[in-house]
């Protein structure tokens, strides 16, 4: 049996927030799974506040032996780390973490701008990870939120046991059109290179 093979096609979401978006009630990654579990599409989600909060869940993760990790946070100051309530995780740190339990496994990360060339630089080749996907640039919240629940409803609504580049690139082109978003997508290529697809809108965002 694969790797693969023993893994569910589910989600796992993980959230951290800042203390003022707590205020506002911006949690992203719960909406996203209250409206995941409405359309029946199995997630397990999980709210931290700090890197040791962040490293036990992540053992929960491995435990369930979902494929899909989902993070919803902020990036870091400098683009090179995902911050946590009150810490900072770097890239580096990051890809540790998920070393030996990571293999064949998909992270999509709803963080401004830190889905980037050093992200999977790092994380890609430490965990043997199939890909990394998230938005190019900031994201509103309001589109944030709809756009990744509307990704996951087209990828689960085949009823699909495995999500394939194809289907993907296909999905995130859909949400893209919508919300006028740009997404990257990192992936590992034959030849063991980092390779980058960056989905863009076919009609550009209107001022209007």
């Amino acid at each position: 049996m694969s790797n693969l093979e023993k893994t569910e096609p589910k989600v796992f979401i993980i959230e951290t927030l800042r203390f003022e978006d707590e205020e506002r009630k911006l949690f992203e990654g719960n909406v996203i799974s209250n409206i995941l579990m409405l359309s029946d599409i199995e997630c397990i989600y999980y709210y931290v506040r700090t890197k040791k909060e962040f490293k036990k869940v992540l053992g929960f993760f491995f435990a369930s032996n979902y494929r899909y990790l989902h993070i919803s946070c902020h990036g870091g100051e400098y683009q090179n780390s995902i911050s946590t309530t009150l810490d900072e995780i770097t890239f580096d740190e990051l890809a540790k973490l998920l070393k030996g339990n990571f293999k064949n496994k998909r992270l999509f990360l709803s963080a401004c701008s830190v889905v980037n060339q050093e992200l999977a630089e790092k994380v890609i080749p430490t965990t043997n990870c199939y890909s990394i996907i998230g938005p190019k640039n900031k994201i509103a919240f309001r589109d944030s939120v709809i756009m990744w629940a509307s990704f996951y409803h087209l990828m689960f609504d085949k009823g699909f046991i495995k999500m394939t580049r194809k289907q993907i690139i296909q999905s995130l082109q859909k949400v893209c059109d919508t919300f006028s978003e740009e997404l990257n997508y990192y992936s590992i290529s034959r030849t063991m290179s980092i390779k980058l697809k960056t989905v863009i809108p076919v009609v550009p965002k209107s001022n209007i």
